[in-house]
């Protein structure tokens, strides 16, 4: 832009020169190509100036309206650290099978209600159905209906129970405040974590995705269902950037974590089973 002003100039002072000797017609020519330089050097000026705008608005966070969905979106944030203060509570020696109803005495304690796992383990829902096998076909209980097999004694069958009857006897103690977001994103899981609601949750015992050889069909009243005896229940209590944070029954363990694809992976496998509590003041 130096270089196209100093040209100018000398234009200009050139065509000065020549209207003081009388040369009118060479003098106007070089008036004219200065006066050209200029108008050229503003209007690329001009629009530099409008180019660094758009780049600055490129980079510039837009400011949501406080009455939309979105502005609630940004507020929870699913990178941050985020770690709730939940009991953590072991399903040894007394329920080796108790998994789902201890992660939910965790839950339901974590929300200030005094329960002990020994007392949902009497109350949960049972599938009283007997196993048997004929013709090498296993039939069972369902976990959908109720608690499967012995949850005290794992020298007898059992497996376990799924989110329906969890959800039933959680609805039992905080009635109107529980809901089922199974079937839903894992997005779900982590913002109701990131808003100060625990979730339990069905996973498996290695916290990743399972072969298919990990899973065996079962006939029950209501129909063929696939299984694994590697399910398990847990508490989400955390999350972070990298991890899912989860207090552990088997291990007595709070904030045992797994990497967060791993985690949903095993999640969204075991059919997005998921409860939680709904928001304050819904």
């Amino acid at each position: 832009m130096l270089i196209g002003l100093g040209t100018a100039f000398v234009c200009l002072f050139i065509a000065l020169s020549l209207f003081w000797r009388k040369r009118w017609v060479l003098a106007s020519c070089l008036l004219a190509l200065a006066s050209t330089t200029v108008v050229g050097l503003t209007l690329r000026g001009d629009l530099q100036i409008a180019l660094a705008d758009r780049l600055d608005f490129a980079n510039t966070s837009v400011t949501v309206p406080q009455n939309t969905l979105s502005q609630e979106v940004e507020m929870v944030s699913l990178d941050e650290k985020v770690r709730l203060d939940v009991p953590i509570i072991g399903q040894y020696p007394e329920l080796p099978r108790g998994c789902e109803v201890t992660a939910l005495a965790m839950f339901l304690q974590a929300e200030g209600v005094s329960v002990d796992k020994m007392t949902l383990a009497e109350e949960v829902k049972k599938d009283l159905t007997q196993k048997q096998v004929r013709n090498g076909k296993i039939f069972f209980g369902n976990p959908n209906e109720g608690f499967v097999g012995d949850m005290y004694d794992k020298s007898n069958p059992g497996y376990g129970v799924y989110h329906g009857p969890i959800f039933e006897l959680a609805s039992r103690y905080l009635p109107g405040q529980i809901i089922d977001i199974t079937g839903g994103t894992f997005e779900e899981v982590l913002t109701a974590v990131a808003d100060g609601r625990p979730v339990w949750v069905i996973t498996n015992a290695t916290y990743d995705e399972l072969p298919p050889s990990a899973f065996e069909k079962w006939n029950t009243p209501q129909g063929e269902i696939s299984i694994t005896m590697e399910e398990h229940s847990v508490v989400v209590s955390g999350f972070d950037e990298e991890f899912v944070y989860f207090h552990d029954s088997i291990t007595k363990t709070a904030y045992m974590k797994a990497p967060r694809a791993e985690f949903e992976a095993a999640w969204i496998q075991m059919g997005q089973q998921a409860i939680t509590t709904l928001p304050d003041g819904e």
